[in-house]
Protein backbone atom coordinates (compact mmCIF):
# COMPACT_ATOMS: atom_id res chain seq x y z
CA UNK A 1 0.00 0.00 0.00
CA UNK A 2 0.89 3.72 -0.58
CA UNK A 3 2.43 5.53 2.71
CA UNK A 4 -0.23 7.98 1.72
CA UNK A 5 -2.69 5.55 2.35
CA UNK A 6 -2.35 5.57 5.95
CA UNK A 7 -3.40 8.45 8.13
CA UNK A 8 -0.21 9.15 10.16
CA UNK A 9 0.96 12.68 11.78
CA UNK A 10 4.18 12.49 13.74
CA UNK A 11 4.22 9.04 14.20
CA UNK A 12 7.12 6.63 12.80
CA UNK A 13 6.24 4.64 9.91
CA UNK A 14 7.84 1.79 7.68
CA UNK A 15 7.87 3.02 4.44
CA UNK A 16 6.19 1.12 1.84
CA UNK A 17 9.19 -0.41 0.42
CA UNK A 18 10.98 -1.43 3.12
CA UNK A 19 6.96 -2.72 4.42
CA UNK A 20 7.02 -4.49 1.30
CA UNK A 21 9.98 -6.71 1.64
CA UNK A 22 9.46 -7.28 5.58
CA UNK A 23 5.99 -8.48 4.47
CA UNK A 24 7.20 -10.55 2.05
CA UNK A 25 9.50 -12.31 4.42
CA UNK A 26 7.72 -13.16 7.34
CA UNK A 27 5.93 -15.27 4.57
CA UNK A 28 2.34 -14.90 6.50
CA UNK A 29 -0.07 -17.21 5.88
CA UNK A 30 -3.97 -16.49 5.79
CA UNK A 31 -3.93 -18.16 9.47
CA UNK A 32 -0.99 -16.84 10.82
CA UNK A 33 -0.80 -15.19 13.97
CA UNK A 34 1.36 -12.57 14.16
CA UNK A 35 3.33 -10.22 16.35
CA UNK A 36 4.16 -6.33 15.19
CA UNK A 37 6.77 -5.24 17.68
CA UNK A 38 6.89 -1.09 18.08
CA UNK A 39 4.07 -0.89 15.50
CA UNK A 40 4.17 2.83 15.27
CA UNK A 41 1.22 3.58 12.77
CA UNK A 42 0.55 0.23 12.43
CA UNK A 43 1.46 0.08 8.53
CA UNK A 44 2.72 -3.09 8.77
CA UNK A 45 -0.17 -4.73 11.21
CA UNK A 46 -2.69 -3.40 8.67
CA UNK A 47 -1.08 -5.28 6.07
CA UNK A 48 0.01 -8.34 7.95
CA UNK A 49 -4.07 -7.82 8.60
CA UNK A 50 -5.24 -8.31 5.46
CA UNK A 51 -3.42 -11.12 4.85
CA UNK A 52 -3.64 -12.99 7.55
CA UNK A 53 -7.79 -12.63 7.24
CA UNK A 54 -8.59 -15.75 8.87
CA UNK A 55 -5.92 -15.11 11.70
CA UNK A 56 -4.65 -12.13 13.72
CA UNK A 57 -2.56 -9.61 14.55
CA UNK A 58 -1.31 -8.06 17.41
CA UNK A 59 -0.09 -4.36 17.30
CA UNK A 60 2.52 -4.03 20.55
CA UNK A 61 3.05 0.11 21.10
CA UNK A 62 4.13 1.65 24.06
CA UNK A 63 3.24 5.34 22.92
CA UNK A 64 -0.62 6.24 23.65
CA UNK A 65 -0.60 8.76 20.40
CA UNK A 66 0.67 5.73 18.53
CA UNK A 67 -2.24 3.09 20.22
CA UNK A 68 -4.57 5.44 18.75
CA UNK A 69 -3.31 6.08 15.35
CA UNK A 70 -3.09 2.33 14.78
CA UNK A 71 -6.42 1.48 15.82
CA UNK A 72 -7.88 4.62 13.23
CA UNK A 73 -5.75 2.55 10.71
CA UNK A 74 -6.89 -0.09 11.16
CA UNK A 75 -10.90 1.01 11.26
CA UNK A 76 -9.51 2.99 7.87
CA UNK A 77 -8.83 -0.90 5.95
CA UNK A 78 -11.68 -2.70 8.27
CA UNK A 79 -8.62 -5.34 9.98
CA UNK A 80 -11.50 -6.55 12.64
CA UNK A 81 -8.35 -8.91 12.96
CA UNK A 82 -5.91 -6.58 14.63
CA UNK A 83 -5.62 -5.77 18.19
CA UNK A 84 -3.69 -3.13 19.52
CA UNK A 85 -1.65 -4.07 22.73
CA UNK A 86 -0.20 -0.63 24.52
CA UNK A 87 3.09 -1.54 26.56
CA UNK A 88 5.84 -3.13 25.54
CA UNK A 89 6.51 -6.35 23.36
CA UNK A 90 8.38 -8.59 26.55
CA UNK A 91 5.49 -7.16 29.30
CA UNK A 92 2.21 -7.38 27.30
CA UNK A 93 2.57 -11.00 25.65
CA UNK A 94 1.80 -13.54 28.02
CA UNK A 95 -1.17 -15.10 27.86
CA UNK A 96 -1.67 -14.03 23.61
CA UNK A 97 -1.88 -17.07 21.93
CA UNK A 98 1.61 -17.69 20.19
CA UNK A 99 2.78 -16.30 16.92
CA UNK A 100 3.98 -17.48 13.68
CA UNK A 101 5.83 -14.61 12.49
CA UNK A 102 7.09 -11.51 14.06
CA UNK A 103 7.97 -8.00 12.79
CA UNK A 104 10.01 -5.94 14.84
CA UNK A 105 10.37 -2.34 13.99
CA UNK A 106 11.27 -0.75 17.02
CA UNK A 107 12.38 -1.82 20.49
CA UNK A 108 13.52 1.59 21.95
CA UNK A 109 16.79 -0.46 22.84
CA UNK A 110 15.57 -3.88 23.96
CA UNK A 111 16.74 -5.80 20.93
CA UNK A 112 17.70 -8.52 23.21
CA UNK A 113 14.61 -8.61 25.71
CA UNK A 114 11.86 -8.60 22.97
CA UNK A 115 14.02 -11.22 20.68
CA UNK A 116 14.50 -13.53 24.14
CA UNK A 117 10.80 -12.83 24.79
CA UNK A 118 9.27 -14.08 21.39
CA UNK A 119 11.52 -17.35 20.93
CA UNK A 120 10.64 -18.49 24.32
CA UNK A 121 6.87 -17.74 23.34
CA UNK A 122 7.69 -19.87 19.73
CA UNK A 123 11.38 -20.73 18.91
CA UNK A 124 10.15 -21.79 15.42
CA UNK A 125 8.99 -18.17 15.18
CA UNK A 126 9.80 -16.31 12.09
CA UNK A 127 11.24 -12.43 12.97
CA UNK A 128 12.34 -9.81 10.73
CA UNK A 129 13.93 -6.92 12.34
CA UNK A 130 14.54 -3.47 10.62
CA UNK A 131 17.08 -1.05 11.75
CA UNK A 132 18.05 2.42 10.70
CA UNK A 133 21.01 2.90 12.64
CA UNK A 134 24.31 1.27 13.04
CA UNK A 135 24.20 0.99 16.55
CA UNK A 136 20.38 -1.27 15.96
CA UNK A 137 22.35 -3.10 13.83
CA UNK A 138 24.82 -3.66 15.79
CA UNK A 139 22.68 -4.96 18.85
CA UNK A 140 20.76 -7.11 16.45
CA UNK A 141 24.40 -8.73 15.20
CA UNK A 142 25.64 -9.09 18.57
CA UNK A 143 22.26 -11.16 19.60
CA UNK A 144 22.63 -13.20 17.14
CA UNK A 145 26.81 -13.88 17.57
CA UNK A 146 26.11 -14.33 21.19
CA UNK A 147 22.99 -16.95 20.98
CA UNK A 148 24.72 -18.99 18.20
CA UNK A 149 21.65 -17.84 15.62
CA UNK A 150 21.96 -17.42 11.85
CA UNK A 151 20.04 -14.32 9.97
CA UNK A 152 19.36 -12.98 6.34
CA UNK A 153 20.83 -9.74 6.38
CA UNK A 154 20.24 -7.28 3.56
CA UNK A 155 20.61 -3.31 3.31
CA UNK A 156 17.56 -1.66 1.24
CA UNK A 157 18.19 2.14 -0.13
CA UNK A 158 15.50 3.65 -1.53
CA UNK A 159 16.23 7.13 -4.04
CA UNK A 160 13.10 8.86 -5.81
CA UNK A 161 13.09 11.09 -8.93
CA UNK A 162 12.67 14.54 -7.88
CA UNK A 163 12.70 17.19 -10.76
CA UNK A 164 15.14 20.29 -10.70
CA UNK A 165 14.11 22.70 -13.35
CA UNK A 166 14.01 20.24 -16.22
CA UNK A 167 16.34 17.70 -14.95
CA UNK A 168 14.97 14.78 -12.83
CA UNK A 169 17.32 13.78 -10.06
CA UNK A 170 17.50 10.94 -7.57
CA UNK A 171 17.02 11.87 -3.88
CA UNK A 172 18.10 8.77 -1.43
CA UNK A 173 16.48 7.88 1.44
CA UNK A 174 18.17 6.58 4.33
CA UNK A 175 19.19 2.71 4.23
CA UNK A 176 17.15 0.20 6.31
CA UNK A 177 18.21 -3.35 7.46
CA UNK A 178 16.54 -6.16 7.29
CA UNK A 179 17.14 -9.00 9.41
CA UNK A 180 14.88 -12.11 9.02
CA UNK A 181 15.38 -14.98 11.64
CA UNK A 182 13.85 -18.41 11.30
CA UNK A 183 14.64 -21.26 13.54
CA UNK A 184 18.60 -20.10 13.52
CA UNK A 185 18.49 -20.51 9.48
CA UNK A 186 18.59 -17.64 7.11
CA UNK A 187 15.82 -17.64 4.80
Amino acid sequence: MRDECFIRGSVPMTKGEARAIALSKLQIKKDSVVYDVGAGTGSVAVEAAIQAENGHVYAFEKKLKACDLIRQNAALFGCQNLSVMFGTAPDTIAGLPPADCAFIGGSSGAVEAVLNKLLAVNPAMRIVLTAITLETLHQIITYLKENNKEAEIISVQVSYAETAGCYHLMKAHNPVWLVTLTEGKPG
